[in-house]
């Protein structure tokens, strides 16, 4: 009950999370942050996707039961991070984002992404549906403020809609995979 009431819906299948992965850009070279990381369905299939995944998870409990799953899974390519994402210092190292964090921080992760000395390549969020078209940069819907400042350094779309049914407790609103990629600086 405490997670429903910080907004937080954990993804129920593995599959879909493999899924939803292949929706990325992430290569087996790439380093991964994952915010909120619960028990680890989209840690672990992140490990099999890429080089090195860093699973951020404040709540001692449900990091038990992660550290549990990778021992389970015999995955070895994952640090575990017991800290709230908004308090903890963004690598130096190229990385990317693909987490399920909850509604209630998203625009703060963004906000910390977007002010970070080296911000990620590309983020991939599971969001709120009404959110996320505020942060889209589009003439379709109002852009926000937070939006129009993503736009400037990343090319952003709503890469696939969620069901209820996907997530454990379901959300009572539309939920969808924000993708935010970073413009190509072109040289002269």
């Amino acid at each position: 009950m405490r997670n429903h009431l910080l907004s937080q819906h954990f993804l129920k299948s593995p599959r879909l999370a493999l899924m939803l992965i292949g929706h990325s850009n992430i290569k087996k070279r790439d380093t991964v942050i994952d915010i909120g990381a619960g028990s680890g369905v989209i840690t672990v299939a992140l490990a099999k996707r890429c080089k090195m995944v860093v699973a951020i998870e404040p709540d001692h409990i449900a990091a038990t039961k992660l550290y549990s799953n990778l021992k389970k899974h015999h995955i070895d390519n994952v640090v575990v991070i017991e800290n709230d994402f908004l308090e903890c210092k963004l690598p130096s190292e190229p990385y990317k984002i693909f987490a399920n964090p909850p509604f209630h921080i998203s625009s703060k992760i963004i906000n910390k992404i977007l002010d970070a000395e080296n911000p990620p390549e590309s983020f991939y969020l599971i969001l709120q549906k009404q959110f996320a078209l505020k942060i889209l940069n589009t003439d379709r819907h109002y852009t926000s403020k937070l939006g129009r400042a993503l736009a400037k350094e990343y090319q952003t779309r709503i890469r696939y809609p969620m069901k209820p049914t996907d997530f454990t407790p379901p959300p009572a609103v539309p939920t969808v995979l924000f993708e935010a990629r970073k413009i190509a600086v072109k040289s002269k």
